[in-house]
């Protein structure tokens, strides 16, 4: 064999061997396309196992949106009773206000005792004076004017107890809801 011919040889030979590294990669490539592909296919179709796991996770998020949502419902009913009960007792301590202001307006005006409407606010207002009568002495000038000092001492005392009242309640409403 001549030289040419072993380089013509060599040459076939090298380039069979670049067609079949070229098939090689091309199959390889293939290959990994598929199997890439089939992998991808599988993964995408969650087992049984992944599925009884996704209902479960979803249950038990239902049963905690459920659960806040009736928290939250008892917490503003348990905030607006307590704002009812507050608004109740403002009433009631806005009279005694009004009641106690009204007598101690008399008492300045120097009113006529013997006045149905005076007799009336003192009957009214009686029980709710008595525990502050004597305190303190009411200054009286000589015309009879009066200045009911007892009368200032317990709307101040029933003021402090108002305020009392109602910071109980907010704290009451409050330990409710944080609870």
């Amino acid at each position: 064999m001549s030289d040419d011919d072993k380089l013509i040889g060599e040459d076939k030979l090298a380039a069979e061997e670049a067609r079949r590294a070229g098939q090689h990669g091309a199959v390889k490539s293939f290959v990994e396309r598929e199997v890439g592909a089939e992998v991808a296919a599988e993964a995408s179709i969650p087992t049984t196992t992944e599925i009884r796991r996704e209902e479960r996770v979803a249950a038990e998020l239902r049963r905690k949106a459920l659960d806040d949502v009736v928290v939250t419902e008892r917490a503003v009913e348990q905030a607006r009773g307590a704002a009812r009960v507050s608004q109740m007792v403002d009433y009631v301590f806005y009279v005694i206000y009004a009641l106690l202001a009204v007598r101690i307006g008399l008492a300045l005006m120097a009113g006529n005792p013997e006045a149905g409407f005076y007799r009336f606010i003192r009957a009214v207002t009686a029980p709710l004076y008595a525990p502050f009568r004597g305190i303190v002495e009411s200054p009286t000038d000589p015309s009879g004017h009066v200045l009911a000092l007892p009368l200032v001492v317990a709307i101040v005392a029933y003021a402090l107890l108002h305020l009392a009242i109602n910071g109980i309640l907010r704290l009451v409403a409050r330990r409710k809801i944080e609870i």
